[in-house]
């Protein structure tokens, strides 16, 4: 299988790095072939420009990478830290101009006079895992876990991936190096689990 993972954290060497690391390394181990992006590495771009808007559009080299492997993928891995309940900007840029329309989804008469979303992505799964300093429990209590709902309904679902597992490690930064290494064990047990190797 595809896999795609990115990336969303700007500093080197975070545990956010030490996430992804660990996904690659079980899907390299399963015998996927992996497409890695850090986006802040890379330096993506994660502003739309009114020119890549139109659906025919010449898009950056870049881009139209990014576009091309998530639509072979047949599965996504997201990593990235909490940003006030949200995900880093860059990431949402790389939402706003990866996940075009046309290509993750379109829309289509509902035959009401309106229009419902098609979700066009093939991925099977996509995984999401990120990091906080707000415990889980409130996130869920005092904020409703808007990244749930994020990836669940308004991303993933829109673009129809069938199952969106996100895990939220928090929080990090009184986490110690053996909770750390627990969390890592996680993110591989998550990944083997989901992206497991069929066999006849």
């Amino acid at each position: 299988m595809n896999l795609s993972i990115i990336l969303a954290h700007p500093a080197p060497g975070s545990f956010n790095h030490a996430i992804a690391a660990t996904v690659a390394d079980a899907l390299q181990t399963l015998g996927h072939t992996v497409w890695f992006h850090d986006l802040a590495a890379e330096g993506f771009d994660p502003v739309l420009p009114a020119a890549e808007i139109a659906r025919d559009a010449v898009l950056p080299p870049l881009v139209a990478q990014h576009i091309e492997e998530i639509v072979r993928a047949d599965g996504i891995v997201i990593v990235h830290p909490n940003y006030w309940s949200r995900p880093p900007a860059i990431l949402c840029g790389w939402t706003d101009r990866v996940l075009r329309p046309g290509r993750a989804y379109q829309f289509v008469p509902d035959g009401r006079g309106g229009a419902k979303p098609v979700g066009l992505l093939k991925a099977r799964a996509a995984l999401v895992f990120n990091t906080a300093n707000t415990p889980q429990e409130v996130e869920e209590q005092v904020y409703g876990d808007p990244l749930e709902t994020h990836w669940r309904r308004v991303v993933f679902g829109l673009c129809s991936v069938p199952v969106v597992f996100r895990r939220n490690f928090a929080p990090v930064i009184t986490s110690s190096p053996a909770q750390r290494q627990a969390w890592l064990g996680e993110v591989r047990a998550a990944v083997e689990r989901h992206f497991a190797v069929e066999t006849e």
